[in-house]
């Protein structure tokens, strides 16, 4: 029977050349794999300040702000005042090698050395054009020249572009002056100066005062805010969206473009052919064909923008709260997950082999041993033999050593073989937390055991035991070796056995079936458990075929038996739910996933495979809108199909380096539709980027527009993990061609101790002794 498992190992094999369906009939691969080329990554730095900062600009790289009115710069993550800097400051701006600072006082210029006073007037914007700084006042346009400003007005004054004004001659006679006033900002476009009024743009061409500039459109708004040109465009921001003049042509751009929110004011150019547009509501970067949204929590200290500069590799937004700084430096996906690593080995995530969250409790990291640490676990035991299978490298094949080490303990740490525990925690010298919550908010049960070193955490669900047999598999078929094979395949025998010998229960400690350790027919298939008919039956034909294809036992094909009698197969078509949204469990959509990893690679009745391919065809169609790289790259192992895999590798680009769960808030934003192409089918108006929300894990969604933990918790990067060496492994995401160590890998974390501390308790057995 052996050559069953080699069969299955073979077949794994062929998954990575895309012939997943070897000996099916079908070879097909209709997917195209994507790139690991370098891309800018954001970095964030958030500096919180008691009072809200009104202005920033940078000078050669230095960072300065105005603070009720004074000026300030930027020194470590603190501000410093000026010397000799204006009070009642208005507006700063670089331009042209200098800052230009506006205040009550009049106009001055810093070289970030000495100052000079420009003049005693009050002026309202600054820009640049012909090559030449030029400043307004409310009223009239100066030009810098020589150290000295000089009004632009011709002699005679400025002329009307009323054709009614004009004589046959080409003269003008007007009964009163014409005026550029009131000016809000002025920019320079198509070599042109142009001029924002309250409602209305304007243009001077030489003499004359071009009120008519516009053939065809109309701004989104009278309420206008800023000006800025960028190349064969001017963009106008209003409370309603931008404005977009090319030529005499007018746009809009709304949410219904893809805008996050249309109450913009300032802009500014950005450093890679983007634009950046403060809100009330945060801060956006608008690139060739897409916008990022960067809030309050992650990115900002505060969602009201007041002001924005730019430099080579990085923005700086003024905000009611402090400065929020993005970074952006060359990486690659590979970077990432080195990244990622790192922080897990320097924020204390890992605990005799098991992963955790970290939680905030008195200003300090405690790691949180949790309801489902089997299952978290699992997801970075599943991350560590996908990288191993790839790199070859013994220091990945530890970790995932390690890892399945912990899965183990969490079986025979109990009194019962084949009952697993959620989660051990050591009775000495353990600085985790115990969750005294369990299953659907029912209290936490821990047992100690015998020796009185442990306790043990019970009432195993259907994640636990799926997350189980998904991971040992993979590390069956990619990892282990020799003894290590055995004990795995002796894993799940054990854990079968029991569930089998139960009736397809999970019987506790106590003698009770599990709040959640259900797949016999009693409760499947009648009322009380109609609802889980679905995923639960994909789930225990999956881990009883899993068993026999490794085992070649007879009782496990039998028992698989029994359940295809008795009509499992059928439920799992429609076991994704999608209806109501609001009692929709995402950690359904993870098991689901993991269910068909280790049931399609190995089941070959044709019919059979029809059934469960349908399933998967159906689960997918479903959550392919929230391009979760999870399942866009099982679906294409498993049927060769096209799976969006440049989406799903964007999402995987789109992840914050850092993995605090800082609270985010996108239900406000004005541009919630369903991306074209795509269809919601669980009442998601819109899938949010990773970059707009926080980390999550495994069983996260792409569609919840709000939440996160107010920067009180710290999530373990292992979905990341997963997905990224998952993708690498089957050929989805190319291999990065640099040779620049630099976009390959990270430094090693400075500081000690940066979350959770050591864990310095009782040492997990080695079964492999």
């Amino acid at each position: 029977m052996k050559k069953t498992f080699k069969a299955g190992l073979i077949l794994l094999i062929a998954l990575i050349n895309g012939n997943y369906l070897l000996g099916q009939g079908n070879t097909e691969q209709y997917w195209k794999p994507v790139a690991d080329n370098p891309y800018l990554q954001e970095r964030r730095e958030v500096i919180p300040t008691d009072k809200p900062i009104d202005q920033v600009a940078i000078l050669d790289e230095v960072v300065y702000t105005v603070k009720e009115g004074k000026l300030f710069f930027l020194q470590g993550q603190g501000l410093v005042p000026v010397k000799g800097a204006p009070e009642k400051i208005t507006k700063i701006e670089v331009l042209k090698g200098g800052l230009w600072v506006s205040s009550n006082s009049g106009l001055y210029l810093f070289d970030d050395k000495k100052w000079a006073k420009i003049s005693a007037e009050k002026f309202v914007d600054f820009c640049m054009h012909l090559n030449q700084v030029h400043v307004a006042t409310t009223e009239s346009i100066f030009k810098y020249e020589d150290g000295k400003l000089t009004n632009i007005m011709p002699e005679g004054g400025y002329l009307s572009s009323d054709v009614t004004m004009f004589m046959e001659d080409g003269t003008q006679l007007l009964a009163d002056p014409v005026t550029l006033g009131p000016i809000t900002a002025i920019e320079s476009y198509s070599q042109t100066l142009h001029i924002l009024q309250p409602g209305k743009l304007v243009q001077l061409a030489g003499k004359v005062v071009n009120e008519h500039l516009i053939d065809w459109g109309n701004l989104p708004s009278n309420n206008t805010n800023d000006l800025l040109s960028i190349g064969s465009k001017l963009y106008i921001s209003t409370d309603r969206g931008l404005g977009l003049l090319r030529g005499t042509s007018l746009t809009q751009i709304k949410g219904t473009d893809g805008l996050p929110v249309e109450n913009t004011a300032q802009m500014v150019k950005g450093f890679d052919s983007d634009m950046w547009i403060g809100t009330p509501r945060g801060l956006i970067r608008m690139t060739a064909d897409e916008f990022h949204y960067f809030g309050s929590g992650l990115w900002l200290p505060d969602n009201k923008v007041n002001r924005i500069a730019s430099t080579k590799n990085k923005v700086v937004a003024a905000t009611e709260g402090g400065l929020g700084i993005i970074h952006y430096e060359p990486y690659t996906l590979q970077k990432k997950a080195a990244h990622y690593e790192q922080w897990m080995e320097a924020y204390g995530h890992k605990r005799m082999g098991f992963t955790h969250l970290l939680s905030k409790r008195n200003g300090e990291w405690f790691r949180d041993i949790s309801d489902n640490d089997g299952a978290h676990t699992a997801t970075y035991l599943a991350a560590m033999s996908y990288k191993y299978a790839v790199t070859g490298d013994e220091a990945d094949r530890e970790e995932a050593l390690d890892a399945f080490q912990a899965m183990l303990f969490l079986e025979r740490v109990t009194p019962i073989d084949g009952l697993i525990s959620r989660a051990v925690f050591s009775r000495k010298g353990d600085p985790g937390t115990m969750d005294n919550r369990g299953s659907g908010g029912l209290p936490a049960k821990w047992y100690a055991t015998a020796d009185s070193l442990w306790y043990w955490k019970g009432d195993a669900s259907s994640d636990e035991v799926i997350a189980h047999y998904y991971s040992v598999a993979i590390f069956h078929d990619l990892v282990a070796k020799g003894k290590e094979k055995e004990l795995a395949k002796e894993h799940m025998t054990r854990m079968t056995s029991y569930i089998m010998d139960n009736g397809w229960k999970l019987i506790d400690a106590d003698g009770e079936t599990t709040r959640w350790g259900r797949w016999n027919p009693e409760y499947l298939l009648r009322p009380y458990g109609y609802e889980d008919r679905g995923i639960n039956g994909l789930e225990v034909l999956a881990f009883t075929y899993a068993t026999y294809a490794l085992t070649g036992e007879e009782k496990y094909k039998k028992g698989y038996d029994q359940l295809v009698k008795w009509g499992y197969p059928e439920n799992t078509i429609k076991q994704k739910k999608t209806f109501p949204p609001s009692q929709i469990a995402p950690w359904d959509d993870n098991l689901a996933l993991e269910s068909y990893m280790i049931l399609l690679p190995y089941e070959k009745d044709p019919d059979l495979r029809s059934t469960y391919l349908r399933s998967l065809e159906r689960t997918f169609e479903i959550k392919r809108m929230e391009k979760i790289p999870w399942f866009n790259f099982t679906y294409a192992a498993l049927t060769g199909n096209d799976a969006d895999l440049g989406a799903a590798t964007q999402h995987l680009r789109e992840w914050p380096l850092d993995c605090t769960n800082y609270s985010y808030n996108n239900s406000h934003r004005d541009d919630l539709f369903v991306e074209k192409g795509y269809i919601s089918y669980e009442g998601g108006v819109k899938a949010i980027s990773p970059r707009e929300v926080a980390a999550l894990r495994e069983s996260r969604r792409a569609i919840v527009l709000d939440g996160g933990r107010n920067g009180n918790r710290i999530m373990e990067p292992t979905g990341y993990l997963r997905d990224y060496w998952k993708g690498r492994y089957y050929g989805f995401i190319k291999a990065p061609t640099v040779s620049d160590k630099n976009l390959l890998t990270v430094e090693k974390f400075s500081g000690t101790n940066l979350g959770a501390k050591p864990y310095d308790g009782t040492e997990r057995p080695d079964y492999l002794k």
